[in-house]
């Protein structure tokens, strides 16, 4: 899985290749990692910036919205699941209440617009997906009164080929590479999930990475959620997912990265702040 880092170690992951994560108290599983060698960056071919990007503790987020949203609906941030924790396979949480903060950038990552504060956690798993929404107590309006806006969901599946960027406000880096495929599933430990994007080998995303945005540059949308990459080449390992086709056969791609698609939470996010996960066409797990 990708990328997440426990805030407190700042100082001693920055002169450090590798770092780990804070696991649950399972026996049975084995710390997670979750990194890959940094890589120095080719120039920006389009504007893609730090806009409506945030800073977690342990991970990257984003200010996002549907193309519908409201500018008086209380804004949205959008990371992992695993940044909220490790979740069971099948654990789905929603709607519980939340007073996590995130660092919002400005649009060259060098400066801080200031603090957001969440005060629900709208939605997160592992199920299928990677994914966590946190509702903010601010307002979409609010947030572009502190000179930031939020990113749009592109609500369709996205196409092999595309120019993509992973921007992390963890570590204030955008990677830049394309979508190079889809995986019918890609598994990692004890989890599995669905259609996820694969990256060219150019965003080679390292620790603190995890729920960084996936933008089309074309269109400026967010297509995915940046959460995992073969760390050692393992198969279907803690830190070394694995892709498995339609035929159950096994492909290891060392050093390649991934994200999560989220057009499908799109349907989900009926506006004001609000989640339904039996809306036609909602492809978010239940509880």
């Amino acid at each position: 899985m990708s990328k997440r880092l426990p805030g407190a170690m700042l100082a001693a992951l920055l002169v450090l290749t590798f770092f780990a994560v804070p696991a649950r108290a399972t026996p049975a599983r084995t710390t997670p990692t979750w990194v890959l060698p940094a890589q120095v960056l080719p120039a920006q071919t389009a504007p893609v910036d730090f806009t409506g990007i945030v800073a977690l503790n342990n991970c990257s987020g984003s200010v996002v919205r549907t193309p519908t949203a409201q500018s008086s609906d209380r804004a949205l941030v959008l990371t992992n699941g695993h940044c909220v924790k490790l979740l069971a396979a099948d654990e789905v949480i929603v709607d519980q209440a939340a007073s996590r903060t995130f660092t919002l950038l400005d649009s060259s990552g060098n400066g801080s617009l200031g603090t957001l504060r969440a005060e629900r956690l709208l939605y997160a798993t592992m199920s299928g997906t990677d994914a966590a929404l946190y509702r903010l107590a601010a307002t979409y309006a609010q947030v572009e009164g502190m000179g930031s806006r939020a990113l749009e969901l592109s609500p369709q599946h996205p196409a092999v080929g595309i120019d993509i960027r992973v921007v992390s406000g963890y570590w204030k880096r955008i990677y830049s590479c394309r979508a190079d495929g889809f995986v019918h599933r890609l598994r990692e430990a004890d989890w599995t999930w669905n259609d996820s994007m694969r990256y060219t080998s150019a965003c080679a995303v390292v620790g603190g990475t995890s729920g960084s945005p996936v933008v089309d540059v074309a269109s400026g949308q967010v297509v995915g959620v940046n959460n995992t990459a073969n760390e050692s080449g393992g198969r279907c390992t803690m830190n070394n997912p694995c892709e498995v086709d339609q035929a159950g056969t096994v492909t290891v791609r060392h050093k390649i990265g991934y994200a999560q698609q989220t057009y499908q939470m799109v349907p989900c996010l009926p506006g004001g702040g609000r989640l339904d996960l039996y809306a036609p066409g909602c492809g978010l797990a239940r509880p």
